[in-house]
């Protein structure tokens, strides 16, 4: 029976999408829920699995091609899969093909312009592996190998186009100043080795920094909400909630999932929210909606070694904060120099609607409620 394969219902603020990879081509044998193509929009990959076991039978749209919502992409064979028969077919497999599989592509390609079978070459390399010194002599080998200077041109992804479009359009939109402070992190990392364990054993997550900052920002933006604004034509715009962006790598760029109504959400919350976000912007499972919206926005480049970044707005939003690599570095307290874990944080902003005061206000408010966590506890 033949069934239809189309593009997943897309949201309604994307209006197209991009075929990223096929998994599987025309011909192969798949089982139901296996995933056959991976579809990309400008925040998140969907993947469009097997309606049944079967095969795919024609593929409409190659990779590359621009797709709409429920588009046909490509027409599947539903059909029953003898497990044996594909167990024997791969074990009838010719010695020549099982050899390619594991060829280097230089390898591979050398193979292919001498004419040479991998089948009659003896592999020194690792399980067998056939490397170039264990080509014929004679053979000629691939130009890359020759020494030339090799160049790889690939179209960017949707993903990391739509990631320079909105920066781009951040500088040119928005009048951006940062402003820099640094936190003396001892008594946040005194009261965390004091309580992780206990922490740890009564929510089943770790404590980390990122619950502490988070908490230490959503007290800020109360007392200075200019920074939780945004700008709309010619109104200003004052949330009355706290939507906290937090910035996560993922093999695919940087995302940012959103914390909603973070100033109602407990340290553990966070630390357990946080965690999740990381793991599925890994696996490239973030939704859209885990990433629109957004009132201020939080990112840590200290985990990448960055001692000091002047970080960029997250349009439509007015602030965002950077943190950065923790390092000991001798301070002045009551007149002596002494060496503290000290962490340089910024605040890039957006000078329209927040005045040169009340950014730096803000990140000193930070700073005084991390130097002094007792007052996220007193609210002072």
């Amino acid at each position: 029976m033949s069934l239809e394969i189309k593009v997943p219902v897309l949201p309604e603020s994307v209006a197209d999408a991009t075929v990223a990879t096929w998994h599987k081509k025309p011909g192969d044998m798949v089982r139901r829920d296996e995933n056959l193509v991976d579809i990309e929009t400008d925040k998140v990959i969907l993947e469009v699995v097997a309606p049944t076991d079967g095969t795919i039978e024609k593929i409409i749209k190659d990779v590359g091609s621009t797709v709409t919502s429920q588009e046909l992409i490509a027409t599947f064979t539903s059909q029953e899969i003898a497990v044996e028969k594909t167990v024997e077919k791969t074990a009838e497999k010719p010695v020549a093909e099982t050899v390619n599989t594991v060829l280097s592509p230089t390898v591979r390609r050398a193979v292919h312009e001498n004419d040479l079978d991998p089948a009659t070459i003896k592999g020194t390399g690792k399980d067998g592996r056939i490397t170039k010194q264990d080509l014929p002599s004679g053979s000629t080998l691939p130009s890359s190998i020759a020494g030339e200077r090799i160049e790889k041109r690939v179209p960017m992804t949707r993903l990391r186009a739509k990631i320079a479009e909105r920066l781009l359009s951040a500088q040119h939109n928005a009048a951006i100043l940062t402003t820099f402070n640094e936190i003396n992190m001892q008594p946040v990392i005194t009261l965390r080795a004091k309580y992780k364990e206990d922490f740890e054993q009564k929510y089943g997550v770790r404590l980390g920094f990122m619950s502490f900052f988070v908490t230490a920002v959503v007290a800020a933006l109360k007392r200075f909400p200019a920074v939780n604004a945004s700008i709309d034509n010619n109104d200003i715009v004052y949330h009355g909630y706290f939507d906290i962006g937090i910035a996560v790598s993922s093999p695919r760029g940087l995302v940012v999932p959103i914390l909603r109504d973070a100033d109602k959400l407990t340290m553990a919350e966070i630390e357990r929210q946080i965690k999740n976000f990381g793991q599925l912007a890994q696996e490239g499972k973030l939704s859209v909606e885990d990433m629109t919206g957004g009132t201020f926005t939080v990112t840590n480049g200290g985990v990448f070694g960055s001692l000091m970044a002047t970080p960029i707005l997250n349009p439509p939003q007015s602030g965002i904060l950077g943190m950065h690599k923790i390092e000991e570095r001798p301070i002045v307290e009551n007149k002596e120099i002494v060496i503290r874990p000290m962490m340089y944080v910024a605040l890039s902003y957006d000078h329209r609607i927040i005045d040169g005061a009340e950014s730096v206000q803000f990140l000193v408010t930070v700073k005084e409620l991390l130097e002094e966590p007792a007052r996220l506890l007193l609210s002072i």
